[in-house]
């Protein structure tokens, strides 16, 4: 296979999915959206009409895919549902979303934010055909518009379930570790509603790229479906020549203020949490465990732990675990020992996932992942964490969206407090779509 890589002058990635957005399974992953170097990591990627694409609704062989050569090699997005994960231990149940989506661009753009440089990429089986596809992607470059900011675009912002049901499912969970069920699960609240006849996921898109840049924003149109994430938390990123793999887990989450004195008060609040730092530690140890089914003896390593980050509407604490990849194993073996994520699960993972599908109803994408592979470089693999993100589906024509917020239960939780800290995390995906900031209850 050849690859072809041409630098052209800097443009903001959202200007140039703005001019993609009614092409064929459009594809925007953006560091940070309108502020990376605040918010988020190195590159952005933006692409279209793929040559190769797959929707996988519901099978037991969905990871089987990840290992097949059409998706293992190539500059390959893919989306894992957290369904498609749990039902190890949760059996069958009803399906929200489909279990795996894949397509393969030839053609993308990347654009490096350390360096402000884009590059116009092409991939194909000869050195010609590659460079055409790089040439199409240059081209996208003049597509590049400055839209105005879409009014919000929900009809509504309906909640699945009344507050005081959220706060007994957290005393439940409390409870059922007092009895020593697990240590600590993740549980979620969900909303829905419908966009108006006029508006499409990426208004949503851009609105949050406006307000809210993440980290691991992503807008893909794949076809009658749709994924918006403002994701601030890397599930896993690899880079399969030097065998590095990275995780970094977010637990702990405080409000951010507009006032500097109690924003400050607040982000020590969370570094000090006994509560909050036991949560962390023991998704930090659940994913050690986790890459040590895929890691070489002893390279399992915690580089930082309990790093305050600030976000528009959030501190986090975040943990740092790196490894080193066994020889013969791949980027499918890595998902399968390591998906669903650790820190929206719980511990121990396959109890606490059993717990969770108790208490709430199928989560689809949301708590998934959505990984790039071969966009950066040749060999590298990154992978976010589905967390403020909504996912979108084209039924008889309107679209319709779901979106959840979660928290970490642990054995000190109070539910009122837990309560809070899902309507701080929904809070960006509130504003985006329905235009006004949630406030307790959402509907």
């Amino acid at each position: 296979m050849f690859e072809v890589r041409k630098p052209l002058l800097w443009c903001d990635p959202v200007a140039v999915a703005a001019g993609l957005a009614k092409e064929t399974w459009p594809l925007a992953m953006v560091a940070g959206a309108g502020a990376p170097q605040k918010h988020g990591g190195r590159w952005s990627f933006v692409a279209c009409a793929p040559d190769k694409q797959a929707v996988i609704p519901l099978s037991d062989e969905a990871f089987t895919a990840l290992d097949h050569t059409d998706w293992c090699d190539g500059p390959v997005v893919g989306l894992v549902s957290y369904d498609a994960g749990a039902r190890q231990a949760t059996g069958m149940r009803e399906p929200v979303w489909p279990d795996l989506i894949l397509a393969r661009y030839p053609a993308w753009l990347a654009f490096d934010h350390l360096e402000q440089q884009v590059w116009a990429c092409g991939w194909a089986h000869s050195h010609a055909l590659a460079q055409d596809h790089a040439g199409m992607a240059e081209g996208w470059m003049a597509k590049a518009l400055r839209p105005d900011l879409p009014a919000p675009p929900s009809m509504d912002f309906v909640t699945e379930a009344e507050p005081q049901a959220y706060c007994d499912a957290v005393a439940e969970v409390v409870r059922r570790i007092g009895e020593g069920e697990l240590f600590q699960a993740n549980i979620a609240r969900a909303w829905h509603g419908q966009l108006w006849p006029q508006a499409d996921p990426f208004d949503v898109f851009l609105r949050l790229s406006e307000q809210r840049g993440a980290a691991y924003g992503a807008w893909w149109g794949a076809g009658d479906y749709a994924l918006v994430s403002n994701s601030p938390e890397l599930f896993l990123s690899c880079d399969l020549k030097t065998r590095r793999i990275e995780t970094r887990p977010i637990k702990g989450t405080s409000a951010r203020y507009e006032d500097p004195v109690q924003d400050a008060t607040s982000a020590k609040a969370l570094t000090d949490s006994l509560k909050d730092r036991a949560e962390n530690l023991m998704i930090v140890d659940l994913m050690r465990n986790d890459l040590g089914r895929v890691a070489e003896v002893g390279s399992v390593t915690v580089e930082r732990l309990f790093e305050l980050e600030s976000h528009p509407t959030v501190h986090h604490l975040t943990s740092v675990v790196s490894a080193s990849l066994k020889q013969g194993f791949g980027w499918g073996d890595i998902v399968r020992a390591t998906f669903p994520p650790g820190s929206i699960t719980g511990a121990p993972k396959h109890q606490a996932m059993k717990v969770i599908a108790e208490l709430e109803p199928s989560r689809g994408a949301w708590c998934g992942t959505l990984f790039v592979h071969g966009m950066a470089h040749r060999d590298h693999v990154s992978a976010s964490v589905l967390i403020r993100s909504a996912s979108f589906e084209r039924r008889v024509g309107h679209w319709h969206w779901r979106a959840q917020a979660g928290a970490g239960i642990t054995a000190d939780s109070n539910p009122q407090a837990e309560l809070a800290e899902t309507d701080a995390k929904i809070s960006a995906l509130y504003e985006a779509l329905f235009g006004a900031r949630a406030t307790g209850a959402t509907d």
